[in-house]
């Protein structure tokens, strides 16, 4: 079977950008307490209603497709990752093929919250080197803001998110040595409820209720302490083990891209892995955290600077389920 390779990339996140103090304004907070927990500075929201995570995705997709030599007919499957699809269903990846005009052409959406694109690389991986499709689009997009409680209550989250999308076009390796050389999955359903939202839910009848709606159980709940010790300690081992298996050291790592929750989570991961801090992709002071989307925004924003050139890129996520993710590719 022949390797699998990432061939494009490309991100899209919308012009609208609400800074720390913005949200100041309007919930209990500071631009110091966001920034010293978090390391985020600002993020981007959609600009009005009707904007859904297939309609960021667009753009994303079609800059991965250029940067690939492709077009949007060139596309045999869609692999959609995301928490916040446009409608609880069908899935976001239909919309995204009626939207490039693909008609017939399967689209997989993959709920493993920030994990899943590196779960969606590993399907595209596994479907290109069996040679059941010859070029997939995988996309990371999420629609945050209208979903988050900006109260006192809810602010601890609701800091942490925004919108944003990734894409990546997943191919067969077009030179020997480059490529997708291992990708590793795990999850934990013990620590499901550290990180999760309650409600809506098909267990309960009726699935919301004003109840649910006045203790806030449509929006996201966290345990903090929990998620950051859980998400330092699995992506370090994950990016560790994806590395033995591909033969590699740390030191063969030219450019670390790592799931954008947390600056500090970042930081502590890459001391453990003694990977020096010009190595690590940084972005969430601008961004804010856009789940499945941050790993292909740091490869699309990557390759804009350059740093894709011939480089190993160790790749690891930490998220809700608890699931945890790893992966090399060598560009």
């Amino acid at each position: 079977m022949s390797r699998a390779h990432i061939l494009g990339v490309g991100h899209y996140v919308p012009t609208k950008v609400v800074t720390n103090d913005d949200l100041a304004k309007i919930m209990p907070t500071t631009h110091e307490w966001i920034e010293q927990r978090s390391g985020i500075r600002e993020r981007r929201f959609i600009e009005e209603s009707g904007i859904g995570a297939s309609d960021l995705a667009v753009p994303a997709s079609k800059m991965a497709l250029e940067r690939a030599g492709l077009t949007e007919k060139d596309i045999d499957a869609i692999i959609f990752a995301t928490l916040s699809p446009d409608v609880n269903f069908p899935g976001s990846g239909c919309y995204l093929g009626h939207k490039l005009g693909l008609p017939g052409v399967p689209a997989l959406d993959v709920r493993n919250q920030c994990s899943g694109f590196l779960y969606g690389l590993s399907i595209a991986d596994a479907w290109v080197r069996a040679g059941v499709y010859e070029n997939i689009l995988l996309v990371g997009s999420e629609v945050h803001s209208t979903g988050v409680e900006f109260t006192e209550r809810g602010r601890a989250v609701a800091v942490l998110f925004g919108d944003g999308a990734g894409a990546a076009v997943i191919g067969r390796a077009r030179d020997d040595g480059k490529g997708i050389h291992t990708c590793r999955l795990h999850a934990d359903g013990a620590g499901a409820e550290e990180l999760w939202l309650p409600a809506p839910a098909s267990r309960n009848i009726p699935r919301l209720t004003p109840e649910m709606m006045e203790q806030g159980l449509h929006y996201p709940q966290m345990n903090g302490k929990a998620v950051f010790r859980a998400a330092v300690e699995n992506m370090t081992a994950v990016s560790r083990k994806v590395l033995e298996d591909a033969g590699l050291e740390m030191k063969d790592v030219d450019l670390f891209v790592p799931h954008q929750a947390n600056k500090r989570i970042n930081q502590f991961v890459a001391a453990a892995l003694d990977l020096p801090d010009d190595k690590v992709v940084h972005n969430i002071e601008r961004y804010g955290n856009t789940t499945a989307a941050t790993i292909p925004i740091g490869l699309s924003e990557s390759f804009a600077e350059g740093r894709l050139d011939d480089a190993t890129v160790l790749m690891a996520a930490f998220g809700s389920g608890f699931t945890w993710a790893g992966a090399v590719v060598k560009f």
